[in-house]
C-alpha cells in the first residue's frame, strides 16, 4: 500500500496500528436529532485525505465529502433528512435534498415536475429519497492492498407503474483518493418502463472561490436560461445574493473523446486549504458518454445557495413529458434490460493532490 509518502507491506502496517482504523476504513453509524433522526451513514475514510459519508437511507447517495479537512461538497440547509419527511409532489424535493457530493435523480424521471400519460411525477424523481436494500459493506486486505466496498440495491416500483431496481457498488482501496461508482438499472417488470438518470454532484466551498479553474469536456453547449452567458461556464465568483441560477446543457462531442468513451470534466483550486497551509487540488470526474451523453452545469454562486453542479445525465431536466416531446437520450426500457453506466461497468470520480 503507497501511504505517507511511501510504500508499505501489509505486515509493516499492522505492526504499526492496534486496529486498522487507525489508518482509515469504513465505520457505520445513526443520525439521533431533528429531520435527521434515524438516518443511517457510512463513513469512509481513505487513509489519504479524502473521506466521506454514503448514505443508505437515501439511495446510497453521497453527503458530506471532505480532501485534507477541508469541503469539498456543497451541503443543503436540509441537512441529511430522514427520507420519511419526503414530499414528492411538485417541488418539495427542495425541502429534504441533502446536497453533499452526490444526489442520484431518476430512476423514472428527473427535471421539472411533469405529469403525462404515466402520472404525476415530482422535481427529480425518487431515488435520493429511496432507503436502499441488501446493504453489504466489505473491508479486506488483498496482498499488501486494502480494498472497501459498499454495495446496495434502491427500487422504484407501483402497481400498474414502473418496476427499476438500481444496482449500486461504490469501492476503492486505503491510500488511494478515489472513489468508484458502478450502477446497473434494471426493468424487473414485464411492460415498458421510462428510465431517467442524472448524477447530482455537488460542489461548493472552499474548493470553489473565486480562482477556481472549471474544465469540461467538448461539448455543443447551450444555455437554458436567457440571462445565462455561456462564457459564465468556465469561471467562478464571490457569493452574491442577487445571483439566479443558470443551468447549461452540453451535448458531449462523441468523436472527440477517446476511445474508451469516457468524458471528463475538472476543477483546479490552486491553493486548497491544508491545514495552516494550501496546496493545488484537482478534482476529477470521469463518466461514460455512451449511456450519459448530456452533461448538465447547474450554476448557482449565490448566498447559501453556493453551489456548482456537475450532472452526467441520459436526458434534459425539463421533465419526462418535455423529454419525451424532445425525441431525447431518455431509456425507454422494454421487458428485462440492464441499463450500465459506462462500457465496463464503472463510473468514476478521482481526486487528485
Amino acid at each position: 500500500m503507497k501511504l505517507y509518502g511511501r510504500t508499505w507491506t501489509r505486515r509493516e502496517l499492522e505492526a504499526r496500528v492496534g486496529h486498522l482504523g487507525q489508518i482509515g476504513g469504513i465505520r457505520r453509524m445513526t443520525l439521533t436529532e431533528g429531520r435527521e433522526a434515524g438516518t443511517d451513514i457510512i463513513r469512509v475514510r481513505t487513509g489519504a485525505g479524502l473521506a466521506f459519508d454514503v448514505v443508505p437511507s437515501n439511495g446510497l447517495d453521497i453527503s458530506l465529502a471532505e480532501f485534507l479537512g477541508a469541503s469539498m461538497a456543497w451541503k443543503s440547509p436540509n441537512g441529511d433528512a430522514n427520507p420519511a419527511f419526503y414530499e414528492p409532489e411538485g417541488t418539495g424535493w427542495l425541502r429534504t435534498a441533502s446536497g453533499g457530493l452526490l444526489m442520484t435523480c431518476g430512476l423514472a424521471h428527473v427535471g421539472s415536475p411533469s405529469e403525462d400519460e404515466h402520472g404525476a411525477n415530482g422535481l427529480h424523481g425518487r431515488a435520493h429519497h429511496t432507503p436502499a436494500l441488501h446493504i453489504a459493506i466489505c473491508e479486506q486486505w488483498s496482498g499488501d492492498e486494502v480494498e472497501w466496498s459498499i454495495s446496495g440495491v434502491i427500487e422504484e416500483s407501483s402497481i400498474f407503474g414502473c418496476k427499476l431496481r438500481l444496482y449500486r457498488s461504490i469501492s476503492g482501496r486505503l491510500g488511494e483518493n478515489r472513489i468508484t461508482i458502478k450502477d446497473r438499472v434494471e426493468n424487473f417488470g414485464f411492460q415498458p418502463a421510462a428510465h431517467m438518470m442524472l448524477y447530482h454532484f455537488n460542489f461548493g466551498f472552499p474548493l470553489l472561490d473565486k480562482h477556481t479553474e472549471i474544465d469540461l469536456p467538448p461539448a455543443q453547449s447551450t444555455s437554458r436560461d436567457e440571462h445565462a452567458r455561456l462564457a459564465d461556464c468556465l469561471r467562478w465568483q464571490d457569493p452574491d445574493p442577487r445571483c439566479r441560477e443558470s443551468v447549461y446543457y452540453h451535448m458531449l462531442d462523441q468523436e472527440a473523446l477517446k476511445s474508451d468513451h469516457m468524458a471528463e470534466a475538472s476543477l483546479f483550486n490552486p491553493a486548497f486549504p491544508a491545514g495552516t497551509a494550501t496546496k493545488p487540488v484537482r478534482v476529477t470526474l470521469r463518466w461514460s458518454a455512451d449511456t450519459l451523453p448530456i452533461l448538465v452545469q447547474w450554476r448557482m454562486p449565490g448566498a447559501g445557495e453556493h453551489v456548482l453542479g456537475l450532472e452526467p445525465s441520459n436526458c434534459l431536466v425539463e421533465g419526462r413529458e418535455a423529454e419525451t416531446r424532445r425525441g431525447g437520450a431518455a431509456g425507454f426500457a422494454t421487458g428485462r434490460i440492464r441499463c450500465v453506466c459506462s462500457r465496463d461497468g464503472r463510473y468514476r470520480i478521482k481526486i487528485k493532490k
